[in-house]
């Protein structure tokens, strides 16, 4: 077996990192739509709102166990445009890191699908409905709520993907207080835990456009037509656009107000302090020299 595993590496790094995205984004999509699901077609009597945050923010959680080691756990096209903009990722890497998140956020939409198969369609009465009383293309994508208008819903995707952002690079950040080592995932999860619990009543706290894009395109092609990307007065650009916009924001606002202003290092403080120690290893090592050769000369005159 082991020899069969081996013969499946893949020499490309960057093709082993896409499939890591890919898997990520689908351990996180799985679990998270997956409990849309079944709040949805079980009309709350087996979970409730609270229960598709935990769904998200643990699917978030394992999504980045599944694939930091090796892609470092973007999944998340806003993230990964995010470090692009701070110089701490390749351009040329963004555009393959973001099709690998739709594309594992399209399968595990299809998976969700597969696995409530029979419980959508009896909840729907049979028909895939965008609106309305029993309506599950939100299990797949979100929607906006009827009292919200466009750009209130650019708002709140600019401020939660912002803080999204805000929190995960200081998490990150060696010179602020990092997240322990291993439990990097687990607060990242609890990040998108608490803005599923204070954000998400407006539009359903997308703060990812793969979260959002690949589910919806599922849809789609699944049989709810073209009217997931009609609804909401055509909402679906704004977890694609507003989230990207808030992940900039985001960054921008934690380098400008934390990043640049860790004190310098005073190099020139540091050197005296490496000469000063430098010197008295010196004279501590004369000392013992000295030291020695009077004991040597005693026992020469004893002699």
């Amino acid at each position: 077996m082991d020899r069969l595993l081996k013969r499946c590496h893949i020499k490309s790094q960057l093709v082993r990192e896409c499939l890591a995205e890919f898997l990520g984004v689908y351990v996180l999509i799985l679990f998270g739509c997956g409990s849309v699901a079944q709040v949805t077609t079980s009309e709350n009597t087996k979970g409730e709102y609270l229960s598709i945050n935990l769904g998200f923010a643990l699917g978030t959680t394992f999504g980045i166990y599944v694939s930091k080691g090796v892609s470092g756990a973007h999944l998340n096209p806003a993230v990964s445009l995010s470090l692009c903009f701070l110089g701490r990722f390749s351009w040329a890497r963004l555009p393959f890191y973001v099709l690998a998140q739709i594309f594992g956020a399209f399968l595990a939409a299809a998976t969700v699908a597969l696995l409530y198969y029979d419980a959508i369609f009896h909840y729907s009465g049979g028909y895939l409905t965008v609106s309305g009383a029993t309506a599950t293309a939100g299990i797949f994508s979100t929607y906006p709520a009827e009292y919200l208008s466009l750009w209130g819903g650019v708002v709140d995707q600019v401020i939660g993907t912002a803080a999204l952002l805000v929190c995960v690079l200081a998490l990150g950040d060696g010179r602020n207080t990092p997240a322990p080592p291993g439990l990097e995932p687990v607060l990242v999860g609890a990040v998108v835990m608490v803005i599923g619990i204070s954000m998400g009543s407006n539009s359903g706290y997308a703060i990812n456009p793969a979260r959002d894009l690949g589910p919806r395109i599922f849809s789609c092609i699944a049989g709810w037509g073209f009217e997931v990307f009609r609804a909401g007065g055509g909402w679906w650009w704004v977890p694609l656009v507003a989230t990207c916009v808030g992940g900039l924001v985001g960054s921008l606002i934690y380098e400008l107000l934390i990043g640049v202003h860790y004190p310098e290092p005073d190099i020139s403080k540091a050197m005296d302090n490496w000469q000063e120690s430098d010197m008295k290893v010196v004279q501590q090592d004369s000392e013992k020299v000295s030291g020695g050769g009077c004991v040597s000369r005693a026992v020469e005159g004893e002699a």
